[in-house]
């Protein structure tokens, strides 16, 4: 991260852009993305909530981070309900972080991977997949998300051709990563796939699993992050079992990864999804791949942030105009 020595301080209305993280290790990956630093714009006191200020680019951004042990969409929804009320011209936010894969035969997805929210099929990015009811034939999903906004999804169609065109800045954002050995890839371990059937046995890692129950897969030429764009299945638990991660991936018309806040903020925020892959939704996950997965996940959040031109998010409505479907919305998160 190369900040400027001084930080200079706005106002709360020079904010634009808001980036969530959940977890703290998330949010350490995102304040090595910042190009310049700012003070705390607000009277202290004003907010109990603990902001980053700063500068990516030509966007003055606010981080977030939920609070410690509070994770899920009714936390994020509450965060994003009070970011509203502090910073009123956040036109749209990042929820950025780790997630769990979905590998499949048609997407080779592997730990450090990324995937960012995209419309695909009849979902528009985001779906939340334990939200209902349950009647004689099972469970039955209600409720719709909105897809990210036009400013985002321009954005997503210009870094995806900037990639085909070799003009790609991602490994100079990973860059700056170098000094920071926890976030390194060769820290990580080993990206190892088992059977979705064959649960984990015993201990934080799995040297005691059956190796004969790992999935071969050909391996790939150098380090490569691959970003994968399509649907992202948010829920309330931790996904950690490969049957029902294939099973529920399969009824949605293919997920590519698990996580647990997404849908908070997606129902009540114009915002997209990105998140780093760091296990495979199975009962073998574990933590040695999160920091390397938060890294690669914020690298690519500030390489699609920077193809958004200024002007295209000042023209973009502010999320702080809550309709009163959304204010519904939040209404619904905060008492679920």
């Amino acid at each position: 991260m190369q900040l400027d020595n001084e930080p200079i301080a706005f106002s709360p209305s020079a904010y634009t852009v808001a980036w969530i993280s959940a977890l703290p290790v998330e949010s350490a990956a995102a304040v090595e993305m910042l190009d310049k630093k700012h003070d705390d714009p607000r009277s202290h006191g004003s907010n109990t909530d603990q902001y980053v200020f700063g500068q990516v680019g030509d966007h003055n951004v606010v981080m977030a981070r939920l609070p410690s042990g509070q994770m899920g969409n009714n936390s994020a929804a509450a965060i994003v309900a009070r970011l509203t009320a502090m910073f009123p011209s956040i036109r749209f936010a990042f929820m950025v972080g780790i997630g769990g894969g979905v590998p499949s035969a048609k997407l080779d997805i592997r730990l450090g991977d990324v995937v960012v929210s995209h419309p695909h099929l009849q979902h528009p990015g985001v779906v939340q997949y334990d939200f209902g009811k349950t009647g004689p034939d099972g469970q039955m999903r209600a409720g719709a998300l909105d897809a990210p906004p036009k400013a985002l999804l321009n954005a997503i169609a210009k870094m995806r051709e900037n990639y085909h065109r070799d003009l790609s800045n991602l490994s100079k954002h990973l860059s700056a990563f170098d000094q920071l050995s926890q976030f390194s890839r060769d820290t990580a371990g080993p990206d190892i796939l088992f059977r979705p059937t064959y649960r984990h046995t015993e201990g934080e890692t799995c040297e005691e699993c059956n190796k004969e129950m790992i999935i071969e897969r050909t391996g790939r030429a150098g380090q490569e992050v691959v970003i994968y764009y399509g649907t992202i299945a948010s829920g309330n638990q931790v996904m950690k079992d490969g049957v029902t991660r294939d099973r529920i991936s399969a009824e949605l018309g293919g997920v590519l990864c698990f996580e647990m806040e997404a849908a908070g903020l997606a129902s009540t925020f114009p915002c997209a999804v990105i998140r780093g892959i760091c296990d495979y939704a199975d009962s073998h996950k574990n933590k040695s791949w999160q920091p390397y997965a938060a890294a690669t996940a914020a690298a690519v959040a500030k390489e699609l942030l920077l193809v958004i031109p200024a002007e295209e998010v000042a023209m973009t409505d502010m999320a702080g105009r809550i309709t009163g479907r959304c204010a519904y919305r939040i209404a619904t998160w905060l008492h679920c």
